[in-house]
């Protein structure tokens, strides 16, 4: 049982962070229903208001992770389920790195690959992924002299995650099921 602060044991801590990133969402002010049961941020929430997409275009979203995080339709499809079920820091993760790699300043390069470790590296981070003592170690080191590498085989093994996991999970969702009727 957990007691005091200073005596929680560390999947006490975990429980406590997923408890309060679960109220944070919930105390949030809706724009409809629908925001009360799946949390949208603003571009998620743009693209799911769009046209439905077809059922041949949900379909082809099986054929790869890559397909996916390419299709507009299917990568708001694939954040909003995340975010349904409080598992979208990997997917977030991912997007972090694929920005990441588009600056070109070393000053701004350096600045948010300190604000990715914090928010996803660390230990006991906000939204940490879940990634071997080896590769965080490696991209620790990587982060000495940022480069546009820095992430690499941390995004890989996130990435090799979602396909393994996650992309599943979506597929067999009622959500996505629903699309492909």
């Amino acid at each position: 049982m957990c007691k005091g602060l200073a005596a929680l044991p560390h999947s006490c801590l975990e429980r406590a962070k997923e408890i309060k990133l679960k109220l944070g969402t919930l105390l949030q002010k809706p724009d409809s229903a629908v925001d009360l049961v799946i949390p949208y941020d603003e571009k998620v929430q743009k693209l799911a208001k769009t046209q439905k997409p077809s059922r041949e275009e949900a379909l082809q979203w099986r054929d790869s992770l890559d397909g996916l995080l390419k299709d507009g339709h299917a990568l708001a499809s694939f954040k909003s389920f995340l975010q349904s079920e409080f598992s979208e820091e990997n997917l977030e993760f991912w997007l972090a790195c694929e920005d990441y790699k588009k600056i070109q300043s070393p000053a701004k390069m350096a600045e948010r690959a300190k604000q990715i470790y914090e928010e996803f590296i660390q230990t006991e981070a906000p939204k940490e992924v879940n990634i071997d003592h080896f590769t965080k170690d490696l991209t620790v080191k990587n982060l000495v002299e940022p480069s546009l590498s820095s992430f690499d085989t941390a995004q890989k093994k996130v990435h090799a995650l979602m396909e393994k996991d996650s992309l599943p999970r979506f597929l067999r969702s009622e959500f996505y099921q629903e699309l492909v009727k």
